[in-house]
């Protein structure tokens, strides 16, 4: 069973506090740097909600999001997530629908999903890939609706995954083919992802779709706090039990209102930083950091998201180098890694290099202090003879080496709601 440590219970850690300044400080410099890359500042239609909550804002993907807010730090954030129900403002990122009687021919031609053989209103976890070279161009998730498909893809990756769709819509198009593409713009269409263990009692009594059917990676169109054609999606990027919710821009303060107010004390906002340390607990990839175009699937450990009938048929982008990776294992790859130390030492962070007997292996994406476990947790790649669990190295930080170990991902038990397979 997951356990779950309170502020009392990591208070016991002497340096408990310096690893929540550490955490904050640090995510806060992550995203004013990125900030500093992004285009002309939007705002999504809760902006001023986070206002009013006292979010401390930051550009992000060419949004003013909240890193996290004045009455929750990122950790406290991030603990009541993992133990209650936390709602995230995910509007900035881009929404697709794909619409014509040839657009799982179009789909399938950018991604490595076997969207032919999605049952209607299933998902799939999903990559672009490049063709010469088998690097990821973007990770997405890909609904098969029943007259569309719906598409959530990074924000960071806007422009570079529409003007990817729209090119080979006319492709498609010269050939005679049906397929129309139409993004769904934040200021239009927002995304709620609410997660949480308790996500689905909170939400039940506000939705008429059945939860209790809704499994993992399943999508469902319904009525949320009595506003129609919402569509409600069973996945989320915190390791917990969760849901996203598609809904008009101009109805989404209503639902988080109504939400907040019935569960004043259950259900609490959070922000970018509590979203970027679940995540990392949660042994997921953030596009930018873990996964880029010089990576390729097998590298990344997810080569599950190539479906078993595309590695048949060989028909994706990059089949050829990513097959034979698959099926020979590639010369890096992704690992988890958790600290050593007794708790003083800093978290290592994107770039920091990582050594086995002063040779150089590897280095660090992502990483951050585990609010969850009490320890530092960071994400990596590393060459192949180093990717066993349990092997010693040490990542070098500024000007010093730390101990660290090679550990499996995620570090905590995923707690998705799976259907449970019929034994018959």
């Amino acid at each position: 069973m997951l356990k779950f440590l309170s502020r009392d219970s990591i208070h016991g850690f002497s340096v408990y506090s310096s690893l929540v300044r550490d955490a904050t400080k640090k995510a806060l410099l992550k995203y004013k740097v990125e900030a500093r890359h992004a285009h002309a500042q939007a705002k999504t239609s809760l902006y001023d909600f986070h206002k009013e909550l006292g979010g401390k804002f930051v550009n992000f993907g060419g949004y003013e999001l909240p890193v996290q807010y004045a009455a929750e730090g990122i950790a406290a954030s991030h603990l009541h997530t993992r133990a209650s129900c936390s709602i995230f403002d995910v509007s900035h990122m881009l929404q697709t629908e794909v619409r014509g009687s040839d657009r799982i021919a179009y789909f399938e031609s950018l991604c490595t999903a076997d969207v032919q053989g999605l049952p209607e209103n299933g998902a799939s976890l999903s990559l672009f890939i490049d063709d010469s070279t088998g690097g990821i161009l973007d990770d997405l998730i890909v609904t098969k609706a029943a007259s569309h498909l719906f598409i959530v893809s990074n924000a960071g990756r806007r422009d570079h995954d529409s003007q990817l769709m729209i090119r080979t819509q006319d492709e498609f198009r010269k050939q005679g083919k049906d397929v129309t593409v139409r993004f769904l713009s934040p200021e239009k269409q927002s995304l709620l992802a609410i997660q949480g263990p308790r996500t689905a009692e909170i939400l039940q009594p506000f939705t008429d779709i059945d939860l209790e059917k809704l499994y993992f990676m399943k999508s469902e169109i319904g009525t949320v706090c009595g506003i129609e054609d919402c569509r409600v999606s069973r996945c989320g990027y915190t390791g917990e039990d969760g849901v996203e919710i598609s809904v008009k821009s101009e109805r989404a303060p209503f639902i988080v209102s109504k939400l907040l107010k019935k569960y004043p004390e259950v259900v609490k906002m959070a922000g970018l930083g509590a979203r970027d340390t679940l995540r990392i607990e949660a042994g997921l990839c953030l596009y930018g950091n873990d996964i880029d175009e010089t990576v390729t699937p097998a590298q990344a450990g997810l080569g599950f998201t190539v479906a078993k009938r595309r590695r048949q048929m060989k028909d994706f982008n990059g089949a050829p180098i990513i097959l034979s990776e698959l099926e020979w294992g590639p010369y890096k790859k992704r690992v988890g890694l958790k600290s050593l130390g007794k708790g003083s030492e800093p978290a290592a962070r994107k770039g920091a290099e990582i050594f086995v007997d002063n040779q150089m292996v590897g280095s660090i994406t992502s990483g951050c202090p585990s609010p969850s476990l009490g320890y530092n947790i960071a994400m990596g790649y590393v060459k192949k003879d180093f990717v066993k669990p349990g092997t010693q190295v040490q990542v070098q930080i500024r000007d010093k080496k730390y101990d660290m170990e090679v550990c499996k991902v995620p570090f905590l038990p995923a707690k998705y709601y799976i259907q449970k397979k019929n034994k018959n």
